[in-house]
């Protein structure tokens, strides 16, 4: 129900009346003891919330809907690789969830320890997750096939007692074998967990390493009526770490709180996302990224809503299997990436046309900037609204979006939206730290502490790291830097404009590569694009065009491929002025990307510069960075 005073009202309660309104919210969920303090912000950058309140997320998630709920759906389980569709009630959950704690106290896990959970989409993460919160564990979840050296520094920066892991993932049909990632982390590791909990999928051979591996079925067994209570938490205390992706040197954890976690989700779930007991939320992205964290496992279980776990691509069987799923298990609240519409783009449009959509309340993006010709695209396919919304790792949940749980209020495309409740955010000038506030005026997207419920704690066993990193990078001024780039149209939505560091310094100009890409994909026959700085003598930097054409027989010959690339260069020309047209525009059949959609940005401009592309592990298709590399040979 839309509140009477209006979103600004609401905002403006949640900044400037800020303890009674993170009051209202913390009364969505279940206190074992009330807190004492709303916020603690006597040391600043660092806030903790809800001080003296005692807790627990897995008992928020799945204990408290047994009493109204017990057999209605909870996790939804739909593998397209091994063609597997699993449904949990919540008692059932409830159960799994016990067994899975009962297994890992039998490993030796106490509250407090850590249990790095290395895992495909499969229940048993989510168990394992939730588990760990049930009995008080700190999680490091770390993406399924990382590669062995960037796991090797992740078992040493978390020091967890025991690994849960699995033999091996599956993607577009091809296993990845995890456990010999694994063994090798180990080898390569300092500290040496003590157990390794492993699923035997049956996709690929396991060699058990006695006395430390253990077959998680046999242990299951072991433990099928345990009745392992909730440890009550402190609302301050640590729930998980989870490791920023891109990340070069010593890895950085992103350190979570408990109980500011759960109000954020628990609000987030109502106001932003307006999911409702009962209902399905499906979210499409990953357990290793904190959109998996937040929104497959936690909000919606929170919100006693059914979530759904899938694993597969989103064009197999067929470019229409999302959409089965939304009428089959009658989805209200869908969560992808603009990668993923990308991609559904190029299938045949008839798929949208297949399937009863109208439980569809609403597709939520997020993961890079939205460009309007995909928004445009899919809500003309959808016919439901489309909401952008910009967030981080650190944030933990939406920094901009539109909160149409509060009051309706229309979408921009190309703009994620406006600031949420209890984010204070400025736009800033780079170099003097001036507040700008004028209308499209381009600074630095900021935000003004103390950071919302949710919001990262510090960087793992590293206060000085946190704020060095995030709380110092504009002269005089102790504020949260996103490291991004914004500008604020007249009715104060923002739009992103790529990274700080992102930034192309051309001949004394300086152009943000996400103004020149979005031009670039206003042309009719681009599919994707990614617009990288490349170091040039004459004019410091200049910009390079890497474009994935929608119709590639149109680029049977050089001369075809030159008349293109003569287009778009005139249509950044008259959009953009003629600084911003890029000194070339190269044509490949796909952009690297990490596994979860992302573009390889540095990695492109790395190779462009003759440079190392460092740490590539999350990488999707490594011969698409060798395409960027035989083009520029």
């Amino acid at each position: 129900m839309s509140n009477p005073q209006g979103y600004a009202e609401f905002y403006r309660r949640s900044v400037e009346d800020r303890d009674a309104f993170w009051t209202e919210q913390a009364g969505l969920v279940d206190w074992h003891k009330p807190f004492d303090r709303v916020c603690n912000e006597d040391s600043p950058p660092f806030a903790r919330w809800f001080e003296g309140g005692l807790t627990n997320l897995c008992h928020n998630a799945v204990d408290r809907h047994l009493k109204d709920r017990a057999d209605q759906n909870a996790l939804i389980y739909v593998s397209t690789e091994t063609d597997i569709e699993r449904i949990y009630s919540f008692r059932e959950l409830h159960a799994e969830v016990q067994r899975m704690a009962a297994v890992l106290k039998g490993q030796g896990v106490k509250k407090g320890d850590r249990v790095l959970i290395y895992m495909p989409m499969i229940p048993e993460a989510t168990f394992a997750m939730l588990a760990c919160a049930r009995i008080g564990a700190i999680h490091s979840v770390v993406f399924g096939g990382f590669a062995s050296h960037s796991l090797a520094n992740r078992i040493d920066d978390a020091s967890p007692v025991a690994i849960v892991s699995a033999d091996a993932g599956s993607r577009g049909g091809k296993v990845v074998e995890y456990k010999p990632l694994l063994d090798e982390a180990i080898r390569l590791s300092t500290h040496k967990p003590g157990s390794v909990v492993l699923v035997d999928r049956g996709l690929a051979p396991m060699n058990l390493v006695p006395g430390r591996d253990h077959d998680y079925a046999a242990l299951r067994e072991q433990h099928l009526d345990a009745q392992i209570p909730c440890e009550w938490m402190a609302s301050t205390d640590i729930s998980y770490t989870i490791y920023t992706s891109g990340t070069t040197g010593k890895p950085k954890g992103v350190q979570r709180d408990t109980g500011g976690y759960l109000v954020a989700l628990a609000a987030s779930m109502k106001h932003i996302f307006m999911g409702a007991p009962g209902e399905t939320y499906f979210s499409t992205s990953d357990i290793g990224w904190v959109v998996g964290h937040s929104y497959i496992v936690y909000g919606p279980l929170i919100a006693g809503m059914a979530t759904i776990l899938y694993e597969g691509l989103p064009i197999r069987p067929d470019g229409g299997v999302w959409w089965r799923l939304v009428e089959k298990y009658k989805v209200t609240v869908m969560f992808s990436a603009p990668t993923a519409v990308r991609v559904l783009k190029k299938q045949d449009p008839a798929y949208l046309q297949q399937y009863d959509l109208s439980s569809l309340k609403a597709l939520f993006l997020a993961g890079e900037p939205l460009d309007e010709p995909t928004a445009r695209w899919i809500s003309d396919g959808l016919g439901v609204p489309i909401i952008d919304n910009y967030w981080q790792t650190e944030s933990g949940w939406p920094i901009l979006t539109i909160a149409n749980g509060v009051e309706k209020k229309p979408s921009k495309f190309g703009s994620p939206g406006v600031p949420m409740y209890g984010y204070r955010v400025k736009l800033l000038h780079e170099a003097t730290g001036e507040e700008l506030t004028g209308a499209d005026e381009k600074g630095v997207v900021v935000i003004e502490g103390p950071t919302p419920p949710g919001f990262m704690q510090t960087v793992w066993k590293d206060d000085a790291r946190f704020v060095n990193t995030y709380w110092k990078s504009i002269p005089g001024k102790l504020v949260y830097s996103t490291f991004d780039w914004g500008i604020r149209d007249k009715d104060g939505y923002f739009y992103i404009l790529g990274r700080t560091d992102d930034v192309i310094n051309v001949a004394g100009h300086r152009l943000g590569t996400r103004e020149i890409e979005e031009s670039i994909s206003s042309h009719a026959n681009v599919a994707e694009v990614a617009v990288v700085g490349v170091a040039d003598q004459l004019k410091g930097q200049v910009a390079m065009a890497f474009v994935v054409a929608k119709d590639s027989s149109a680029l049977g010959d050089d001369a075809s491929k030159l008349r293109l690339e003569g287009e778009i260069m005139k249509r950044v020309d008259e959009q953009l002025g003629a600084v911003a047209r890029p000194a070339r525009v190269r044509f490949v059949s796909v952009l690297p990307k990490t596994r979860s959609g992302k573009l390889l940005r540095r990695a492109i401009q790395a190779v462009c510069e003759g440079r190392d592309p460092g740490d590539l592990t999350t990488m999707d298709d490594p011969a698409a960075l060798q395409q960027i590399r035989d083009l520029l040979a």
